[in-house]
């Protein structure tokens, strides 16, 4: 049984992530982490996810349950994620991350820690759009510069980084394809006299409503036709899933920084 510790235990994503731990059949949750603070602190796990009593407390400090675990995943925030990072480095102990939000000083310290235990970094886990992304490489790749690309995602209103993640990541994918450098081709939403479209912008918009779990669409638009490809999450099941298939991966992996491309064998040809 491969014994799990889960960060952000009482989001929405941990919770999910509980029940799915519970629900397989190689699995066991070893370990429940919450932010210090956390009024749900020292509740049983189960009841907090929906699942019933299962005889594990939430804590609000990974460093005292490190023990317990074969792997940590972690759902939170770049600042949280960041200190879990550091302790089940400290530990040896491999990692799943999904959280967004980061930057380019806390990348630069995931890649430093995954020196030390192997960890999959990944802004989606889901199965279908890790396929989606090398999907649109190799799209980008035949249409070339001839076809102007526009992201639109959305996502529920408690939604705190924006773009999201997954959009980011389409871009810079699209991006390399194209032989281009995000930073300096992505632009952000449009407001005003902004101009005639530039020829190599790759522009992502994004949408807040209501409890929205996650909608992507790529635009390739030409000159009398236009692509548009579309993923729609309907549950965070998916993500969920995705996260247990990376945390069978990883365990028994050398250090380093790994993603889902690594985990679901799709690094050929990207």
């Amino acid at each position: 049984m491969i014994r799990a510790i889960v960060c952000g235990a009482a989001g929405r994503m941990g919770g999910r992530i509980i029940a799915m731990i519970h629900e397989a059949d190689d699995f066991t949750l070893a370990g429940a982490v919450e932010r210090p603070g956390n009024p749900r602190i020292g509740q049983d796990a189960g009841e907090v996810a929906g699942i019933g009593k299962i005889g594990i407390p939430l804590v609000g400090d990974l460093g005292t349950v490190m023990g317990e675990g074969q792997v940590v995943i972690d759902f939170t925030s770049p600042q949280a994620t960041m200190t879990h990072l550091a302790i089940s480095a400290q530990a040896k102990v491999p990692a799943v991350v999904g959280t967004t939000g980061f930057g380019a000083v806390d990348l630069n310290s995931i890649q430093e820690l995954s020196s030390a235990a192997p960890c999959v970094l990944s802004p989606n886990m889901s199965i279908g759009v890790n396929v989606l992304l090398k999907v649109l490489a190799q799209v980008a790749r035949t249409l070339g510069d001839a076809y102007d690309v526009e992201i639109i995602e959305t996502h529920h209103r408690f939604k705190k980084d924006a773009p999201s993640g997954t959009a980011l990541k389409m871009a810079q994918v699209i991006a390399e394809a194209l032989g281009r450098e995000l930073d300096k081709t992505g632009i952000y939403g449009r407001k005003g006299l902004v101009g005639e479209r530039g020829k190599e912008e790759i522009a992502i918009h994004a949408l807040r409503a209501g409890d929205v779990i996650g909608d992507h669409t790529v635009i390739f638009g030409g000159m009398g036709e236009r692509i548009e490809i579309t993923h729609r999450a309907h549950t965070r099941d998916n993500f969920a899933r995705g996260a247990l298939c990376a945390a069978r991966w990883i365990i028994g992996r050398p250090p380093g920084l790994y993603d889902m491309h690594d985990v679901l064998g799709l690094k050929e040809g990207l």
